[in-house]
């Protein structure tokens, strides 16, 4: 009676996506996760943001100390402009009219979960590389990170999954 009951509140409720968050890092995978945005946002018409985030380089540290504070790369923010310009362009080609994109210096998972709260998304969409093992470990995975600090609903897109879009 009552998992009846929850159904047919849920089925009353419609779900609706009004933003969604695209962090890109232009690799392949971050392209198929805008891929899965964009279809969603064609579906809810929804509007989409998409968001680089460049790390800063780490310097060499000397007995513990930091020599100077790390700078983002010369030219990354030129570059990914225009990498950002040709990925909404394409957005928009598949009919998805409401498309920004920015770009935001720091660490990628901080930066994206700011984002979130900041334009109010209703989901964010990103890619993991499926690190396992010690490269997990090592290098830390940013999708993971965002799931547990994010505002909102996280679809996390795998390399290897089935395809539903």
């Amino acid at each position: 009676m009552k998992t009846q009951a929850l159904l047919e509140r849920g089925a009353a409720t419609a779900m609706t996506l009004k933003r969604i968050l695209v962090p890109v890092d232009f690799s392949p995978l971050s392209k198929k996760a805008l891929h899965y945005a964009t279809r969603l946002a064609q579906q809810f018409g929804a509007e989409i943001d998409l968001l680089n985030v460049v790390e800063p380089e780490i310097p060499p540290a000397f007995d513990g100390f930091m020599i100077a504070p790390p700078p983002v790369l010369n030219g990354s923010r030129a570059h990914s402009a225009g990498q950002l310009k040709a990925l909404a362009n394409s957005v928009r080609n598949a009919g998805v009219t409401g498309v920004a994109s920015s770009f935001r210096p720091g660490l990628a998972s901080v930066e994206i979960v700011e984002a979130a709260k900041e334009l109010d998304v209703d989901l964010i969409v990103i890619a993991t590389h499926g690190y396992t093992g010690w490269k997990h470990f090592a290098i830390g995975s940013t999708a993971e990170r965002v799931v547990r600090a994010a505002p909102c609903p996280v679809l996390v897109v795998r390399e290897k999954e089935h395809e539903f879009v």
